[in-house]
């Protein structure tokens, strides 16, 4: 019975991932962060729960980066093709009228081609997350940018849009260039040949986690000093810490 329970949890991660969809689609982003968290929570502890209960099989790999799709790869495409609609004459507060509001009409359904870029985020993750699968080499450390980190930067763009509003953040962020390049970034990220730290415990103590638990701590310091705006900070950061750290990283 136990080798479910990890499974159990991956399907919670899937099952926040549907429901995250349909706040987005309704352009509820407040309601779509708080169940991509709950599914990266989940994504979290059905890995730990698997070491822990000694359950690890390839079933719960394969169904763990099936769900990570959707949560972490199907959420972000979609928020940032709504993100791109809007900036091409959508019905935000924040459109910036570029001339770029070509629409057409699709079986009844309206649909932005433009704003279709937003889903090479999609097809990025579930690329990155394919080669994470058959790549034994990441089981310390990752390659490219976790699907997971992606998708809370990707969330980080209205959430920062609409509760910390600024002139400039909105004249940024409703731009079509600054969108398709965070796109276009998001995509290479995902899959550059980049050792970045994997924020996994194999031990509590301090001295072999010293990154984690400092890099930890400053998240935790930028998030409350600093809100939504912290979140590309400290992805940045993270890249950053593990570029320089490179050589510890194994």
């Amino acid at each position: 019975m136990k080798r479910h329970i990890p499974n159990l949890v991956t399907g919670l991660n899937l099952l926040s991932g549907c429901i995250a969809i349909l706040f987005a689609v309704q352009g509820q982003y407040v309601g779509t962060a708080i169940f991509v968290f709950l599914g990266i929570f989940f994504d979290f502890f059905d890995g730990l729960l698997a070491r822990k209960l000694n359950v690890q099989s390839d079933l719960g790999l394969q169904l763990d980066s099936l769900a990570d799709v959707v949560t972490s790869g199907i959420v972000p495409g979609l928020v940032m093709y709504s993100l791109i609609n809007d900036a091409i004459g959508g019905s935000s507060a924040f459109v910036v009228d570029n001339g770029w509001n070509t629409k057409v009409d699709w079986i009844g359904v309206e649909i932005s081609p433009l704003a279709l870029i937003g889903f090479l985020i999609t097809i990025a993750s579930a690329y990155r997350l394919a080669k994470f699968n058959i790549d034994l080499d990441q089981q310390s450390y990752f390659k490219g940018l976790p699907v997971p980190a992606n998708t809370l930067l990707i969330l980080s763009l209205p959430l920062i849009q609409y509760y910390q509003y600024s002139v400039t953040i909105a004249n940024l962020f409703g731009r079509l260039w600054f969108l398709i390049a965070v796109t276009l970034l998001s995509c290479y990220l995902l899959n550059a040949n980049i050792k970045l730290f994997a924020l996994k415990f194999k031990t509590w103590d301090f001295k072999p986690n010293a990154v984690r638990y400092l890099f930890l701590l400053a998240s935790i310091v930028l998030l409350i000093c600093f809100k939504f705006i912290a979140i590309p900070v400290i992805i940045l950061s993270y890249i950053l810490v593990s570029l320089f750290t490179q050589k510890s990283i194994s």
